[in-house]
């Protein structure tokens, strides 16, 4: 591993120890506190949050309908709890790694040449479990916020829904802005590669049920 400006690079596909010594060198939230748990919130709330705007963060939004019945949601949640959605040959997250409000971890992404280890900590994890005498929105998810020697700055909710018709949703939901001369220079690229990302993982979801 070689670090550039707060950057966490690897020649090679990043080992454990690796992404251990990423986290250990991370340090605290690179974007502003008052954001912090702010994907919580629905798509409608964040997109009409003016500060978040003026701030120059831009947001990201994807929800694909994976399948239908509890059964699937549940197979679902264990996807997302197991890291599954990050199952692609070339963006992967330590699937040992618990999903617990203050948990740090990294995203590894193939990028060109080397690999880039992206610093992450776990913001919140909200659960919403269906009443058994009655049809109700059932739903799982957790929220990230970055870290210092992360591309950029902001935060991201995966999350997976049983809807009162018995659909079941995977969604993202990010907001960030460029937090380096690299995603600066480079931010419309990151953009296209985030909308890349959302298509893969909810591949990734669907090979999983």
């Amino acid at each position: 591993m070689f670090l550039t400006d707060m950057v966490f690079l690897c020649w090679a596909r990043p080992s454990p120890e690796q992404q251990k010594s990423c986290i250990n060198k991370s340090g605290t939230f690179n974007y502003d506190t008052k954001y912090k748990g702010a994907t919580a919130k629905s798509m409608s709330c964040i997109k009409d949050d003016k500060e978040l705007s003026k701030d120059g963060y831009l947001v990201n939004h994807a929800r694909v309908l994976v399948g239908s019945g509890l059964e699937t949601y549940e197979k679902g949640k264990a996807a997302l709890q197991n890291w599954r959605h990050f199952g692609l040959n070339w963006a992967f997250v330590d699937p040992k790694t618990p999903i617990q409000s203050g948990v740090k971890f990294c995203v590894c992404l193939k990028e060109f040449l080397p690999w880039v280890m992206m610093p992450l900590q776990v913001v919140y994890v909200k659960e919403n479990t269906r009443a058994k005498t009655k049809k109700a929105v059932a739903s799982f998810g957790f929220g990230s916020g970055t870290l210092q020697g992360h591309l950029l700055a902001g935060e991201e909710r995966f999350s997976i829904e049983l809807d009162e018709n018995d659909q079941v949703w995977y969604e993202i939901l990010s907001f960030s802005k460029p937090a380096h001369f690299l995603s600066f220079i480079g931010y419309p690229y990151v953009q296209l590669r985030q909308k890349y990302f959302a298509r893969q993982s909810a591949n990734a979801v669907l090979k999983y049920l």
